[in-house]
């Protein structure tokens, strides 16, 4: 987990010339200080437009939070309904109408066409993609960085999902799609679980995905953080329902109330102190399938947004010392940006739709200048 040794990435011509970095004509990548810890927190279901208005119900991420980081008004999700747009992501791949429909069946991918298209993209239908289908997790392991997704109320009720690794048999129903008062933990929120690359390895998926209970001791110290976390509240807390089965609001309230207890936990951590970035997006905007950043649906797939190109206008805040205090940007990025830009902060090569020539990262809009 020492980031130190590690060369800041410039790019080549040549690297250039095989769509290894972003063209130049985008914010330059990586620009601030090297990130070696990224947090990442995904909420639910919001339009840009109610989350950071003024009368926004959820005040401390419109307000607080944004007065201390940067946010991003152009920022888009990629699709509809929620799974497509987690497993984006993580591995750049397109939804397709399985993960559309958040996966009700557990099903197994199925290909029309062997290996992966020029776009890095798998064609086909289902839920669970096969072991050739990689993920940043399973580049970070690679390259000897260290990975967790810390899933809230996971495990919980043992009858439905085990508290590491947790998730539906493949082939079953989807009993975990809607919140039991005693369980709001969801798969579909959970985009590690639909990899053989990475379930099929059990103990180390038990290693990797684990309840959200497990992040308190792993902030005591920076040794301790994982390099990429990816943290999914339960489906009270990310705001996807309300009211919420256990009797709380849910909605905006319930996710600002979550963000309030848990932020402040990430930002007094040394590993954030030390080289941190905290990044809170939105899955989705609902009722909203506009798109940015040229992007493409999977070959022969269908429209991302279900009625339109996208997955809408949802914003995202990010908060790191290399981040100036109230800093706006209006340039254009989505989940695949993300995805990208962390390939880039820790050298790895670009997965799927990541790869698009001319997707902007995270630069200069962002980062202050070192």
């Amino acid at each position: 987990m020492n980031m130190l040794a590690r060369l800041v990435f410039t790019c080549s011509a040549g690297a250039l010339a095989l769509g290894g970095c972003a063209s130049t004509s985008t914010p330059k990548t990586a620009v601030g200080p090297r990130v070696g810890h990224v947090f990442v927190i995904v909420l639910e279901n919001e339009p840009f437009e109610r989350t950071f208005g003024k009368d926004s119900p959820a005040p401390y991420l419109a307000h607080e939070l944004t007065a201390k980081g940067a946010l991003l008004r152009q920022y888009f999700g990629i699709g509809h309904n929620s799974l497509d747009n987690y497993v984006a992501m993580i591995s750049g791949q397109a939804p397709n109408a399985a993960t559309q429909a958040d996966c009700p069946v557990m099903r197994e991918f199925s290909a029309s066409a062997p290996g992966l298209d020029t776009d890095g993209q798998l064609h086909g239908e289902g839920c669970v993609y096969p072991g050739s289908v990689k993920t940043v997790a399973d580049q970070l392991e690679a390259a000897h960085f260290d990975w967790r997704g810390y899933m809230e109320d996971m495990g919980k009720d043992p009858a439905r999902e085990a508290a590491a690794c947790g998730h539906v048999a493949i082939g079953a129903k989807d009993v975990t799609n809607h919140a039991a008062p005693n369980d709001q933990y969801a798969d579909k929120h959970n985009p590690f679980i639909y990899f053989h690359s990475i379930i099929d390895d059990r103990p180390r998926c038990e290693r990797h995905v684990v309840n959200l209970d497990a992040l308190p001791h792993d902030l005591q110290d920076a040794a301790a953080t994982p390099n990429y976390v990816f943290i999914t509240p339960s489906l009270c807390h990310d705001g996807h329902d309300l009211p919420c089965k256990n009797g709380e609001p849910g909605g905006l309230e319930s996710a600002d109330a979550f963000l309030r207890s848990w932020v402040p936990r990430i930002l007094d951590s040394a590993a954030f102190k030390q080289d941190g970035l905290l990044v809170i997006t939105f899955d989705e905007g609902i009722l909203d399938s506009t798109a940015c950043c040229g992007e493409h649906a999977l070959a022969g797939g269908p429209p991302p947004g279900l009625n339109g190109p996208g997955g809408g206008r949802i914003g995202a805040v990010l908060i790191a010392p290399s981040i100036r205090p109230g800093t706006l940007s209006d340039v254009p990025y989505n989940h695949y940006s993300l995805l990208r830009w962390v390939e880039d902060d820790f050298h790895l090569t670009h997965l799927g739709y990541a790869a698009a020539p001319g997707l902007a990262t995270f630069g200069s809009d962002v980062f202050a200048k070192p």
